[in-house]
């Protein structure tokens, strides 16, 4: 053997020796719910089983708790500091049903908070997969979760009411179960139950990426108060919201498309659940898609539009909204090159006390909206502690919206209070197809102001103008804008309604013979009607 063969032997095997070095760890770093006893057939309970993976993945101080292909039939998953959940592709990790008599999801934590939000924004252990206070988390891989056992429902905010009562925070309606009888145990309907898939409170550094969800219960994922989360890849349809964000801090949602017919698909709030005011604050929303979909369709590839309302008996919902619940405020936010598809447009609320502003979206397409295309407002339901006072919502840039068979009834709405008007809203590059047919009635209604009512453009009613309507504003300006209708629409293109230095620049407002292009209803300076 000549020396450069034995030079060469004793290198190789240094290398060896090297990388066995490195990868061992790496290895052991793996821990598989099989090895710990979990079935993966669909009907034996493998909450213990996942849970002494999860332990011990952090004993050995992190790792990786792998799900091979198969099917995990669990009730809550509570995840650990350092700890990833990897599903490889053909694992489903489904939410045991209750009623099935094997166990029960973990109990709600007490919130002494809960009066200012629903029940299901107010606590995060009744969930199947949850974490608190806890940092360097992450769930990946391309499997799936899908909450068959999880319900969608629960009660509203903990504040009694009386059975004929209906809260008017949600305009004579109660969708969402807030009404209940003075004296009943807020939330002992809920015993047992989980209503969220994912839920995460108080964490730092968590990682959300590649994996489906299936009919999720309240949310398919609700982060408050995490910093430093990343939600990209995922598919997501489910029956209520699928991303709520509250009152989280440096956020990045990529490349996620999210069907969610009879709640909102990406929805940043600012609520009071961990008893105090917090901003969400430096979020980017990019490349994302939502939609208002049939259940179930979404992942199964038909993207069936039979279903016609959201359990509120209005359109299919989907949409990108902020609020409604608004105690913290929101500020820093990007949204840009997102697609909306059967579903309500882009949202922008402030209810309960909370200050919106420097908010830039870009490079819309929405297609076939069931409500308003864009819908700003300014509102004080004030569903706050006592004192609170009403919010604000300023320096809004939207650019580049391209829009086409919009809901007629309601043009796109920027609606302030009188006492506390929306203020530098920029509409730029801005082309929406409206489906028309107002009539000349349409255009001499004088919407009611309803300032305390739960926040949807049909709270105005049809609106006056066909295609932007705005209400207590200043500073509004509006550039290269093409608005016109399907069909023909005795309404005006834009109606101003108390709008203070407004600006309008190279815009095409299709309307009918005789109908003036922008008609002022009032000055500023006049006080409006009650």
């Amino acid at each position: 053997m000549t020396s450069f063969d034995t030079t060469r032997r004793r290198l190789l095997q240094g290398l060896g020796a090297a990388c066995a070095a490195v990868c061992a760890p790496a290895l052991a770093a793996d821990f598989d719910v099989r090895t710990f006893g979990a079935r993966g057939d669909g009907t034996t309970l493998d909450t213990d089983a996942i849970h002494a993976a999860i332990a011990a993945a952090s004993a050995a101080g992190g790792g990786t708790v792998r799900f091979p292909s198969g099917r995990y039939l669990s009730f809550s998953i509570r995840l650990q500091s350092r700890v990833a959940l990897y599903l490889d592709a053909g694992s489903v990790i489904v939410a045991a049903d209750p009623a099935d008599g094997q166990g029960r999801y973990d109990p709600a934590e007490p919130n002494p908070h809960d009066a200012y939000q629903d029940f299901g924004h107010s606590h995060w252990h009744n969930s199947l997969i949850w974490g608190e206070s806890l940092e360097d988390v992450a769930i990946l891989g391309p499997g799936r979760i899908w909450g068959r056992g999880l319900t969608r429902s629960g009660p509203g905010a903990n504040r009694p009411l009386n059975a004929g009562d209906m809260p008017s925070s949600l305009g004579g309606k109660d969708p969402m179960g807030e009404r209940r009888k003075s004296g009943a145990v807020f939330g002992a309907e809920m015993d047992g139950k989980g209503n969220k898939a994912i839920a995460l409170k108080n964490c730092r550094n968590v990682l959300l990426r590649d994996f489906s969800m299936l009919k999720c219960g309240h949310f398919a994922v609700l982060a408050t108060g995490v910093d430093n989360l990343t939600i990209a890849n995922l598919t997501v349809d489910t029956e209520r919201d699928g991303f709520d964000i509250d009152c989280c801090r440096n956020v990045r949602i990529s490349d996620c498309a999210v069907n969610t017919p009879n709640d909102d698909a990406i929805c940043l709030k600012s609520s009071y659940a961990l008893g105090r005011a917090r901003y969400t604050e430096h979020v980017t929303i990019t490349g994302c898609q939502v939609s208002g979909f049939d259940l179930g369709t979404l992942l199964d590839g038909t993207y069936q539009k039979t279903q016609l309302k959201a359990p509120d008996e209005e359109g299919v919902c989907g949409r990108i909204k902020l609020g409604t619940e608004s105690n913290g405020g929101f500020r820093n936010i990007v949204i840009a090159n997102c697609v909306f598809e059967h579903c309500r447009g882009l949202a922008i609320e402030s209810v309960d006390g909370a200050v919106i502003e420097d908010v830039t979206v870009d490079n819309l397409a929405m297609r076939d909206l069931t409500t308003a295309p864009l819908f700003i407002r300014l509102g004080r339901r004030m569903r706050a502690p006592a004192g609170t006072r009403v919010g604000a919502i300023r320096r809004v840039n939207i650019s580049n919206v391209v829009a086409s068979q919009a809901n007629a009834p309601y043009a796109a709405i920027v609606a302030g209070l009188p006492e506390a008007p929306v203020e530098d809203v920029r509409l730029s590059n801005i082309t929406i197809v409206y489906g028309g047919g107002g009539t000349a009635a349409d255009a001499r209604r004088v919407p009611p102001e309803v300032p305390d009512h739960y926040p949807e453009p049909s709270m105005f009613g049809v609106t006056p103008a066909y295609g932007l309507y705005v209400r207590h504003a200043r500073n509004v300006e509006v550039h290269h804008a093409d608005l016109r209708t399907a069909a023909p629409d005795a309404r005006p293109p834009v109606v101003l309604d108390d709008v203070k230095d407004e600006r309008f620049d190279h815009v095409r407002l299709g309307r009918a013979a005789g109908v003036p292009a922008i008609r002022r209803v009032r000055p500023a300076s006049v006080p409006p009607r009650g």
